[in-house]
């Protein structure tokens, strides 16, 4: 079991959207930069998840989000890691690079941002940006999150599960 109450939180929702996608048989595949590995380590913690999840991508360094995900390394260069687009285009390779027999996951899921101690590119610790790839719809989400380093990171886990959750339910 999670140890904080966000990891507790994080985990009812990776619950929730492990059920929700195992009822809709469909895939989900991850690429993550400040959760480093969290979010797809949570959605297989929960029991059944090998039938929806397709796999995960921890693209920390910069340069990574555009050799393995396919993220625009002009968009990069000019808006940092951090941005709306960015988490997009990270959702879009993750749904690709996890796909099977010619076709990408039906769902991804991207974390980008600052998780701290320091700002990073001028964008302030806590700055958090989450990318849904869902069939043609790709979405974002930006979040304002306080905390420590920890703290920050779970929060982003969670609100990206939920984020999914929601996107699913429209």
């Amino acid at each position: 079991m999670p140890a904080s109450p966000d990891a507790q939180g994080a985990h009812e929702l990776a619950v929730r959207l492990i059920a929700e996608l195992t009822e809709r048989r469909m895939t989900i595949a991850v690429a993550e930069s400040l959760t480093g590995g969290l979010v797809v380590a949570e959605l297989v913690s929960v029991p059944g998840a090998s039938a929806v999840v397709r796999g995960g991508v921890v693209a920390y360094a910069t340069d990574l989000k555009s050799t393995l995900l396919g993220v625009d390394a002009e968009l990069l260069a000019e808006r940092s890691p951090i941005d709306p687009e960015v988490a997009m285009q990270m959702a879009e390779g993750a749904r690709r690079l996890a796909g099977r027999d010619g076709a990408p996951a039906d769902l991804g899921l991207a974390t980008t941002g600052v998780a701290g101690p320091d700002q990073q590119d001028g964008h302030p610790v806590g700055e958090v940006w989450i990318g849904v790839a869902l069939g043609d719809r790709l979405e974002a989400k930006g979040l304002m999150l306080a905390g420590d380093r920890a703290s920050i990171r779970w929060a982003a886990v969670a609100g990206s599960l939920m984020f999914a959750l929601e996107l699913l339910a429209e």
